[in-house]
């Protein structure tokens, strides 16, 4: 079968263009997806973004759990795009493969690690897209092109057949352009919830992380919803006292030795070509003692009491999906990681509380669209989905 996309953006990988296809019904039937390169497809070989590792794994005997059921739903799978290497990056540029084109700011990177998932996304060469987020990989993306995106409560959805990066944080997730499509993809994969908000918190920390571009749209998003749910706004700083800066630090720490764990002895054994920046994050990661590890699980451990403690079974947190909008593709390498840094310790919250995040896509003053994201208890996700895409009716 010659492969039915042609690819204007560079989103899949090489090893990535067949067809697989869905039930002939069912509630997603008729809907196209593309499956990031960490997902298992039973008969092809996940290649996570390196071609070292697509070379000492062998083909995929069965789908995985999320594949198998989007395929079961009716939606048919239009083979594997890119990731950025084992997914360990949030720009959207990989060494092996290139770098996917952002078909709405073509000036800008899509972002990663998801980086085709969003570019095919937004370049609407199919419905959705499977992603992941560890530290931001969807709701990141989902900021820089303008498209729905969701951090998934940690566990919730299942990771078997999914390349890990730091288990106790991955999650698998989707992305989309429109959100009626995200909705029905996330019918089929998530639960029913009972949630319904009764406060509204203003994440006051990761906002002042936020460039000024996000000010008015978060404003827009924290009004839309006071008046929706006729309640006043409460200001929080979330990662009081010790500031944002430091749960980055610690949520960095934690993930690193897990994923050194999971992956170090791969790595020492291949041998595998890693771009310079990636490259390094695995030498950091393998300098990480257990004892460090130790520390920052017990204090990761308080993290996610107090964000949950805050956030209880009632509320729901506003705050940016990231901290600015895409940089552009020939950014300065320095301002790129200043950036990355500064978004992590907004993406941090959700991923030590294993909380979900729904990112929204809201226009700026400026045209510029961007992620406005709503944080809610664990299990909420469904209903978090269906209150946003309430919200978005309102201010769009």
């Amino acid at each position: 079968m010659n492969f039915p996309i042609t690819d204007t953006v560079g989103a899949w990988v090489p090893h990535g263009r067949f067809v697989v296809e869905g039930q002939p019904t069912g509630p997603l039937a008729g809907l196209r997806f593309a499956a990031k390169d960490l997902f298992d497809v039973a008969g092809h070989t996940t290649g996570a973004g390196n071609p070292g590792w697509l070379a000492t794994h062998s083909p995929a005997t069965r789908h995985s759990d999320v594949v198998a059921q989007l395929l079961d739903a009716g939606a048919t799978l239009m083979g594997k795009v890119l990731t950025d290497e084992l997914a360990y990056s949030l720009h959207g540029d990989n060494l092996h493969y290139g770098t996917p084109l952002n078909a709405r700011y073509p000036e800008r990177v899509t972002g990663g690690s998801s980086s085709g998932s969003a570019a095919a996304v937004t370049a609407g060469l199919v419905d959705f897209a499977l992603g992941t987020d560890t530290g931001g990989s969807t709701r990141v993306p989902a900021s820089y092109c303008g498209l729905w995106g969701l951090r998934t409560t940690h566990g919730l959805v299942s990771a078997r057949g999914l390349v890990p990066l730091h288990p106790s944080f991955d999650t698998a997730t989707w992305l989309a352009a429109d959100g009626e499509v995200f909705e029905r993809v996330g019918a089929v994969l998530l639960p029913a919830s009972n949630y319904t908000p009764r406060r509204l918190l203003v994440a006051q920390d990761a906002w002042d992380l936020a460039d000024p571009i996000f000010t008015e749209p978060l404003q827009r998003v924290r009004d839309a919803l006071a008046r929706q749910l006729k309640v006043a706004p409460e200001g929080q700083r979330v990662a009081e006292p010790q500031g944002l800066t430091q749960w980055r630090q610690t949520y960095m720490t934690a993930g690193a030795y897990e994923g050194w764990l999971t992956h170090g002895a791969w790595i020492r054994d291949a041998q595998p070509a890693f771009s310079p920046a990636i490259a390094a994050r695995w030498h950091n990661a393998s300098t990480v003692t257990a004892e460090a590890a130790a520390t920052a699980r017990g204090a990761a451990a308080a993290m996610r009491a107090q964000v949950r403690s805050l956030v209880g079974t009632d509320g729901v947190l506003v705050l940016p999906s990231a901290a600015s909008l895409a940089p552009r593709r020939d950014a300065d390498p320095a301002d790129v990681d200043a950036v990355r840094l500064r978004t992590m310790a907004i993406t941090c919250i959700a991923g030590l509380s294993g909380l979900p995040q729904v990112s929204l896509p809201v226009r700026a003053p400026s045209g510029d669209m961007l992620g406005i994201s709503l944080l809610g208890p664990a299990g909420s996700d469904l209903a978090l989905i269906r209150l946003a895409r309430t919200l978005h009716a309102e201010i769009d």
